[in-house]
């Protein structure tokens, strides 16, 4: 436990020296508040656009406060995706691919403790990021739009949480065998394989991970509806990232050679 305290410790001063831990919380913060801000000021964007039919801005209807702080989670499901899986993709590649990952291992390093060690510092810029990121989003949605329920914020932002977790954990079980850009693809790739196939056949796959996100804009529009909805979904959500964590663990173990 001790060595992998100390691998935690540096991982997450290389995250501090690569300054991910300040610019992919700010970018979690500019696309939390991009959704209240923009709802609440369109009247203006489209009044100085200059081709606004005549009407058309008295038919313009604010969002309800949940909708906004639904669309502002909903942002992190693409742009906030990519930013992840791109941070995380070198977690193991990176050990690989510079020749470090056998000293890595030569020390008194189990491979289950360095996954364990990166695992929780991906969590950890995880957390930072989504907390701030929701925090600010629902700040500006009160703000400007109206009131929200802050257990609700955070049982919706939770849910959203353990999808974005789910996907860098399939990151971090790719960058163990293949290089940073094939993990990055191919972690995108399974997340949007599996939103795809719950999109397709909801009512049989209501139990998986992708219904996570669903659940969250649920969470916010009608609290309290989704009491054990979200039971199934959440198990399979922390069964795949136990697999991807215990299979990233063991490919890096097997594989401390860069693949092509």
């Amino acid at each position: 436990m001790r060595s992998a305290w100390f691998f935690y410790r540096k991982e997450m001063l290389e995250m501090t020296r690569s300054y991910k831990l300040l610019w992919i919380p700010v970018v979690f913060i500019i696309l939390g508040i991009m959704q209240p801000i923009s709802a609440y000021y369109m009247p203006e964007i489209l009044k100085m656009s200059g081709d606004v039919p005549p009407g058309m801005l008295e038919l313009y209807k604010l969002p309800g406060a949940a909708e906004t702080m639904a669309k502002s989670l909903g942002q992190y499901g693409m742009v906030g995706l990519l930013v992840l899986a791109l941070s995380a993709m070198n977690s193991f590649a990176g050990e690989r691919e510079g020749g470090t990952a056998e000293l890595v291992l030569a020390r008194p390093l189990t491979p289950l403790a360095a996954a364990s060690a990166k695992w929780l510092a991906q969590l950890t810029l995880l957390a930072l990021s989504l907390g701030l990121g929701a925090a600010c989003a629902a700040y500006y949605t009160v703000r400007l739009i109206g009131g929200l329920s802050w257990s609700a914020v955070l049982e919706a932002s939770a849910l959203y949480g353990l999808w974005l977790l789910c996907v860098v954990s399939f990151t971090l079980l790719f960058s163990a065998c293949l290089r940073a850009p094939a993990a990055a693809f191919l972690s995108l790739a399974a997340a949007a394989g599996l939103a795809l196939l719950h999109t397709l056949l909801p009512r049989p796959l209501r139990w998986s991970p992708a219904a996570l996100p669903q659940l969250s804009v649920e969470a916010l529009m009608q609290q309290g509806a989704t009491a054990y909805a979200w039971v199934f979904p959440v198990l399979s959500g922390i069964a795949l990232i136990v697999l991807c964590f215990l299979g990233a663990s063991l490919l890096f173990g097997r594989n401390k050679l860069p693949r092509f």
